[in-house]
């Protein structure tokens, strides 16, 4: 049975502004909220009672010699005791569930997301920043709605314990309801100073994170050009100032928990101080004196749920903003009215751009003297870039994008391997078998990438296969290509990190798998492009030339300077893997 997802349609966010998105998150489960906050009061307001009970208890118990009713109000205050900690686990309880329930929508919400943007996210927004988003600012959001539950009931006890206190003395209830206003106005610019300090700390965070994957990512490349301890050192640096600007944030936050300790501390000694003196003047009773001291005393905790909640929607704020703005980039207006149905069948791919014709069926190969010009037009062929691609004679672009999704596969430099055992990663559609995956790792030449892990295909490898060559990885990488099936697949340069002769079994075997699909295989390499049906030769990304291997080598001198150049031998399986697939 297939994983339950915590929500599998999280709904639409508000996007119009961090306190609107997080206002989302509450609407999304009302009545929890509600729940949450009826506990949340109950609980604030229970722990006003209790100095109720103990006032009685002396005022009618202690003082009044009255042994009965001594035992009454004790008792009364032990089942008070219990009913507050029922009380405050079923708070915590149902507050852990909104946060989570906001952690996962987020979550739910921004994969969504960054499904549809696909191979626009890389251009758009670095991977660091992606990654602090996912890791850290979705906890500091959810951790906002905490403020619905203690939140509420904060405010409320506030109101009741004034109202109590006015019933003993309008000038202790006064001392109350001025006092808590001030602590706000005392730390309100505190938390605005936060608030600027979190904003620069996090963006300086997720830049930090991008160059630390980016370092890691190119690690070996770093140290065979000598370049791994100046990358060092600027990540160093990189990382002094971010330092800095935590410690900037720790001493903001430093004088916001000092004054959140230190100020209760002095509005309860100044009202203990006021009700002793009217207990002197005869005006309150020692019962009510006791009750004074912990109604404040009981103040102090929704006082410092209020202080945190501020802190928490400071951080949420800027927590928030940032998720906004991912979810605020737009793909590339690769799309349509999609009106049109796809072709039934197998059926040629046009590019009026480059003027390349795709035919349905045949293993093409594209030479262009330009890399990026390859990469653009097999973006094109796919869908991920705007253009004038028709498919049947059908543009692209109307036709659904689920469709086109579906049967024609774009195999790229930069597809993540995630991680998993071999077999795990390499299953990418149902019903795919042992058996299966031993055929396309035969036709990828990668047998041997199986044979030598120690469990074969039940071996776990970590993410981005690491632990594999850069040549078995982009083995790996063309199986699970193969292994989609997809009936058109476009494959960029899918042998730059293998030997020459690993490269010919692989071209050998690559037209056998996809005999009678459609291929298009994009590269210099004379070896491959000595096995297609026929080549393009594309030359300021227009097609020159097109024929066989040999008949282009014969009569186009530019073509054969450029295979030339695409024969040297690769570095062999040692070479950094490129290639992977995105559909």
């Amino acid at each position: 049975m297939p994983p339950q997802l915590p929500h599998p349609d999280p709904g639409v966010p508000d996007t119009r502004g961090p306190l609107r998105y997080i206002w989302w998150l509450v609407r999304c489960q009302p009545w929890r909220v509600l729940r949450g906050s009826l506990f949340g009061t109950a609980w604030m307001i229970g722990l006003a009672a209790r100095p109720y009970l103990v006032a009685r208890a002396v005022d009618d118990g202690l003082r009044a010699h009255d042994t009965g009713a001594l035992l009454r109000w004790v008792a009364a205050i032990v089942a008070a005791g219990i009913a507050l900690a029922w009380l405050g686990i079923m708070r915590h309880r149902t507050m852990t569930f909104v946060r989570e329930d906001a952690t996962a929508r987020s979550a739910g919400v921004l994969v969504r997301h960054l499904s549809r943007l696909g191979a626009v996210l890389p251009r758009k927004l670095a991977a660091g920043e992606v990654a602090t988003v996912g890791g850290a600012d979705i906890g500091h959001t959810s951790a906002v709605l905490t403020m619905t539950g203690p939140g509420v009931g904060a405010v409320v006890a506030y109101a009741v314990i004034a109202v109590v206190l006015w019933s003993i003395s309008p000038l202790l209830a006064a001392c109350v309801l001025l006092g808590v206003p001030a602590i706000a106005v005392l730390i309100g610019p505190l938390l605005r100073r936060l608030e600027r300090a979190e904003s620069v700390y996090r963006q300086r965070q997720g830049d930090l994170t991008t160059r630390a994957g980016d370092i890691v990512a190119g690690l070996r490349v770093l140290a065979g050009v000598g370049g791994r301890g100046l990358f060092a050192r600027r990540y160093a640096a990189r990382s002094r100032d971010l330092l800095r600007e935590g410690y900037r944030v720790g001493a903001v936050n430093s004088w916001i928990e000092a004054l959140t300790s230190v100020i209760p501390g002095l509005f309860l000694a100044a009202v203990v101080w006021i009700s002793a003196r009217m207990v002197a003047a005869g005006d309150i009773t020692v019962g009510q004196l006791v009750a004074v001291y912990g109604y404040v005393a009981t103040l102090i905790v929704p006082v410092w749920f209020l202080l945190e909640g501020g802190y928490q929607l400071i951080r949420g704020r800027v927590a928030a903003r940032r998720i906004i703005a991912l979810l605020t980039i737009a793909p590339d207006d690769t799309g349509g009215p999609d009106d049109r149905p796809a072709p039934a069948g197998p059926a040629d791919l046009h590019d009026p751009a480059s003027g390349l014709t795709v035919p349905a069926g045949g293993l093409l190969g594209v030479a262009s003297d330009d890399p990026a010009e390859a990469v653009a037009l097999a973006d094109r062929l796919g869908r991920y870039t705007a253009g004038e691609v028709t498919w049947g004679g059908v543009p692209l672009t109307r036709i659904a994008l689920d469709e086109v999704r579906a049967r024609i596969l774009v195999a790229d430099h930069d597809s993540y391997l995630f991680g998993g055992t071999l077999r795990e990663i390499l299953r990418v559609r149902p019903g795919v078998g042992d058996p299966e995956i031993r055929a396309a790792l035969r036709a990828a030449s990668a047998e041997d990438v199986a044979d030598a892990l120690p469990e074969g295909l039940g071996t776990p490898i970590g993410t981005r296969a690491r632990t594999l060559s850069g040549g078995q990885r982009q083995r790996v990488r063309l199986a699970r290509a193969l292994l989609a099936e997809p009936e058109v697949l476009i494959l960029i340069d899918p042998t730059s990190a293998v030997d020459a002769h690993t490269e010919e079994r692989i071209a050998r075997r690559l037209a056998t798998a996809r005999a009678g699909r459609t291929t298009v295989v994009l590269a210099t390499s004379p070896l491959l492009l000595g096995r297609v049906d026929a080549v393009a030769y594309l030359s300021g990304g227009r097609v020159v030339a097109t024929g066989g291997h040999a008949e282009l080598l014969a009569r186009e001198p530019g073509y054969r300077a450029l295979v030339a150049r695409g024969g040297d031998p690769a570095d062999s399986d040692s070479s950094a893997g490129v290639g992977g697939a995105r559909r």
